[in-house]
């Protein structure tokens, strides 16, 4: 009688470096939160939402992180792996996350984190991940596209040029380096513009209340968000929604 082949996965958290280990089955760390730098067979890398690792059969390999950090472990029996992925992986054991995969794994991420998965669902899921391991990432014209595109949509979330550089796989030198290249100014600054843009427009086209708004747009409250509109505007938010009201019922 047949056995299935390996699946398992869990959520690990990685700390100082332990020795090196292998093991008679593929993984895939596929990183959730935080970052983690892996050796695999003497190659080193540095994982993050936005890049993984494949760690083949037999192969000696280390993990340690310096912060909080948090990876779905994927452990494959090596015959569930296509020839074509299995040889792809092995020749690039890291591989960049395209934002289908990356949607994957934070899927399957939250289910194991709300209880566990079900062996049929995880059976279903893993061709789904290797065919989107296997993509090619799209190239954008600009290094800040996929970045700007995730914070813009989410500003209550409470962003620093650090967790933006986790979030983009890059080092917050390099991302105040990127942002004086493309839009000419630093991160701090465009997320501050952006805010009040996004809370400016709120006041004029919403009835939201003042308190949301402040919320909505990442102010650490209502106080904090009065401040920022009289430096750029000179007037408090509730003045500004009445001119803006005003000019609205004005206009023919």
């Amino acid at each position: 009688m047949s056995t299935s082949p390996r699946i398992s996965i869990d959520v690990r958290s990685y700390g100082a470096a332990h020795s090196a280990h292998r093991h008679d089955f593929a993984q895939l760390v596929l990183p959730l939160h935080g970052a983690l730098d892996i050796d695999i067979a003497g190659k080193g890398g540095r994982l993050g939402p936005c890049r993984a690792a494949f760690v083949e059969a037999g192969s000696s390999h280390s993990q340690m992180s310096d912060g909080p950090n948090r990876s779905l472990i994927l452990d494959l029996d090596p015959a569930i792996l296509e020839p074509e992925i299995g040889d792809r992986l092995i020749r690039h054991p890291f591989v960049a996350l395209t934002p289908v995969a990356g949607k994957l794994i934070d899927y399957m991420g939250l289910m194991v984190g709300s209880g566990g998965v079900s062996a049929n669902n995880l059976r279903l899921w893993v061709p789904l991940l290797l065919d989107a391991l296997a993509e090619e990432p799209a190239h954008s014209p600009s290094r800040l596209g996929g970045l700007l595109a995730t914070v813009e949509p989410d500003l209550a979330k409470p962003w620093t040029a650090e967790t933006m550089a986790e979030r983009a796989c890059m080092s917050v030198s390099r991302l105040h380096a990127l942002f004086r290249a493309e839009l000419d100014t630093t991160p701090r600054a465009w997320l501050a513009e952006a805010r009040l843009k996004r809370a400016c427009d709120w006041l004029a086209r919403s009835e939201l209340p003042i308190a949301e708004i402040a919320y909505r747009a990442g102010y650490a409250d209502q106080s904090a968000f009065t401040r920022a509109m009289r430096r750029a505007t000179g007037l408090t938010p509730a003045a500004y929604r009445r001119q803006s009201r005003e000019t609205r019922h004005k206009s023919p």
